[in-house]
């Protein structure tokens, strides 16, 4: 009597898991978006007094912030997480989500 090979598994489906950047609120966002935004919502003054980088308080720009903030991860760190918490205090305040989302 000759032994019958083990029976073969079915092909694995790759697991249900939802896109990693479903839930990522800076997911098709650019820096230089996120940083317009801040700068229009607080200003350049503002920006500088919550973070304080050179870019935002001596002579500042959008290009010079973004040039600066590409080179340096910690400070682009910084600046998504005070356009996160600005989002989220803006929702807070409106009530709720909503499909506006300041301070885009």
């Amino acid at each position: 009597m000759s032994s019958l090979p083990p029976p073969s598994s079915p092909p694995s489906a790759p697991p249900a898991h939802p896109p990693a950047q479903a839930r990522n609120p800076l997911h098709g966002l650019t820096l230089e978006a996120i940083v317009t935004a801040l700068a229009d919502y607080y200003g350049w003054e503002g920006l500088a007094e919550r973070i304080p980088v050179r870019c935002f308080s001596h002579e500042p720009s959008v290009g010079s912030s973004l040039k600066f903030l590409r080179k340096t991860p910690w400070a682009r760190e910084k600046v998504e997480g005070l356009y996160l918490f600005t989002l989220r205090e803006s929702r807070r305040a409106q009530g709720g989500r909503s499909s506006e989302q300041s301070p885009r």
